[in-house]
């Protein structure tokens, strides 16, 4: 159960505000919706029927400062999930999107970024599919991390470098 006004992760849309719990007549029945405003689409409600697990699945308590903070200790160089077959790798990719799992979009990103960088060293550009998916995964990442450590999206990638790199100053 989430409660009112608590900040949680939406599937896609990213973080949501719980701005209301009501009761609406839908289809002759009555039925009680968690009513979620993402933090930057003010104009966008969500409705999520509080007894359909299927779509209360999507909604994920955001994570604390020591969870991020293990996160990226746990960054290692042989994370990487690329896929051969665009379509294939497309799929795949979207399903971790939306599982919520962040370890693993960590390792999407990472894993898009890297090829991106070896791409743009052999003169060629990140396949469009890869490009948007790269965008959308680190947008909800850098989001929900900004929020939860009070920084901007921007400086999200900033923090994560500097916080390996004293990690390896630690472990030399």
């Amino acid at each position: 159960m989430f409660s009112l006004n608590e900040i949680i992760q939406y599937d896609n849309e990213g973080l949501c505000k719980i701005s209301e719990i009501v009761e609406k007549d839908f289809a002759g029945a009555k039925a009680k919706f968690y009513v979620l405003t993402p933090i930057n689409k003010d104009s966008l409600t969500i409705f999520v029927p509080v007894n359909n697990k299927k779509q209360t699945q999507k909604m994920r308590k955001i994570l604390t400062p020591k969870e991020i903070e293990d996160l990226i200790d746990n960054i290692k160089d042989d994370d990487l999930i690329w896929i051969n077959d665009d379509n294939e790798r497309k799929q795949t990719y979207k399903q971790i999107i939306h599982s919520g799992d962040r370890k693993n979009i960590i390792k999407l990103i990472r894993t898009l970024y890297l090829h991106k960088k070896e791409q743009i060293k052999n003169g060629k550009k990140l396949h469009m599919s890869d490009e948007e998916i790269l965008k959308n995964a680190t947008r909800l990442l850098h989001e929900e991390f900004s929020h939860v450590l009070n920084i901007e999206p921007e400086e999200v990638a900033p923090f994560i470098s500097e916080h390996i790199k004293v990690k390896e100053k630690i472990n030399v």
